[in-house]
């Protein structure tokens, strides 16, 4: 049938839409995505030992700690979540997807007092590796939609929280 997709490439794009969630800091794009019992654990992974950095629970949570907890962007500056090399296995309505991923910091150059100087042209700013690692999704098709049921980042730099 023309233009339906495939479990793999639905659940690819649940993946696409964490990120883009990630990205807006939009707590309630990435609730959409999470069961209700939802649980996301987060770790450094370092010389094969997987340290805990981390757990939420719940889609409402997971999406309050998206919007409250992520530091926000800078002045002219931006976050790019990408994944990519995604290993995605189907068994009926339940599914895995294991990917990379890397993060990048954007941040814009500001325009000079009096403009732009002469031969200046195109993208002005950085853009910064940040963040890598892996994330394993557990999925549940729920009434016709792939949720995350729960969902391991495995990060593979070593990674600070703030202290209260």
């Amino acid at each position: 049938m023309a233009g339906t997709k495939s479990p793999e490439r639905e659940i690819s794009e649940v993946t696409a839409r964490y990120v883009r969630a990630a990205d807006h800091r939009d707590g309630d794009a990435m609730a959409a995505l999470f069961t209700d019992d939802a649980v996301v654990d987060v770790y450094y992974a370092h010389d094969g030992v997987r340290a805990p950095l981390g757990s939420v629970r719940g889609a409402a949570a997971i999406g309050q700690a998206v919007a409250g907890l992520m530091a926000p962007h800078p002045p002219r500056g931006w976050s790019h979540h990408t994944t990519f090399n995604h290993l995605v296995d189907v068994d009926d309505d339940t599914a895995t997807n294991d990917a990379q991923f890397l993060v990048y910091n954007v941040v814009g150059t500001a325009e000079p007092d009096g403009g732009w100087p002469a031969g200046v042209f195109g993208a002005q700013g950085t853009i910064t590796p940040i963040e890598s690692g892996y994330t394993r999704s557990r999925l549940r098709r729920v009434d016709g939609r792939w949720l995350i049921t729960s969902m391991e980042i495995s990060h593979d730099l070593p990674y600070v929280l703030p202290r209260n």
